[in-house]
């Protein structure tokens, strides 16, 4: 709802684009992911489904930093662990929003790359019926 781009890793973008692109128009979680501008990071992605779609081929950290630096909303990265280990490791995460289910696994992929270290603050916590909790962090930065 906040934002008006979104920036996703190639499998994510493909995963999102099957399942958002082909909603009618009207569905709000389908306007929601529909509206904004799609920036997809990606070397072997040929041409884009989704509408409004733009590749980044090369130099992702610093198309990030110039999309940043655009007048408008926030942008939001869903999934794509890859690019967010990135951008975390270049400092380019403003905000987390995390959601925690009960659920224990044994493996998994690391939520932080080694090596970064960045401090948060914890804005909102939301527990739903469900178990699941939806946490809020904003990057602190001296």
């Amino acid at each position: 709802r906040d934002a008006d781009a979104l920036l996703l890793g190639r499998r994510t973008y493909v995963t999102h684009a099957e399942a958002f692109e082909p909603m009618a128009p009207g569905d709000p979680f389908g306007d929601m992911m529909n509206a904004p501008k799609k920036y997809v990071v990606s070397r072997t992605l040929e041409r884009p489904t989704w509408r409004d779609t733009t590749i980044i081929r090369e130099n992702v950290i610093e198309s990030v930093r110039a999309l940043k630096a655009q007048p408008g909303k926030n942008i939001v990265t869903d999934g794509s662990s890859q690019l967010v280990h990135a951008l975390l490791a270049h400092d380019l995460v403003d905000e987390l929003h995390l959601l925690v289910y009960p659920l224990m696994l044994g493996s998994g992929k690391r939520a932080l790359p080694n090596g970064v270290h960045a401090t948060f603050t914890l804005s909102s916590a939301t527990p739903y019926p469900s178990g699941v909790v939806g946490l809020h962090y904003a990057r602190q930065r001296e």
